[in-house]
């Protein structure tokens, strides 16, 4: 089992939020989840990333795999240099 960070999206029509969530690799974008780590609000200015980085570190280190965007919001919440 493959296992990504990546983000979820949830909230209405052009009104897009995320959350940042540990998922299988084949599970559907907005389905189930193992846990979720942060959330990434992209409307606010600044962008709002909030990213729990105690459980994001455990995950990397349990060899969790972050998507390119995912990635970017570890690199600017500090979690990851």
């Amino acid at each position: 089992m493959a296992v990504k960070i990546r983000l979820k999206r949830v909230g209405s029509k052009k009104n897009p939020q995320y959350r940042v969530v540990v998922a299988d690799s084949r599970a559907p974008r907005d389905g189930r989840y193992i846990e979720q780590i942060g959330t990434f609000n992209p409307l606010v200015d600044p962008a709002a990333i909030n990213i729990d980085a105690e459980a994001a570190k455990k995950w990397l280190a349990n060899g969790a795999q972050p998507t390119d965007t995912a990635r970017a919001l570890l690199k600017k919440s500090g979690v990851i240099e």
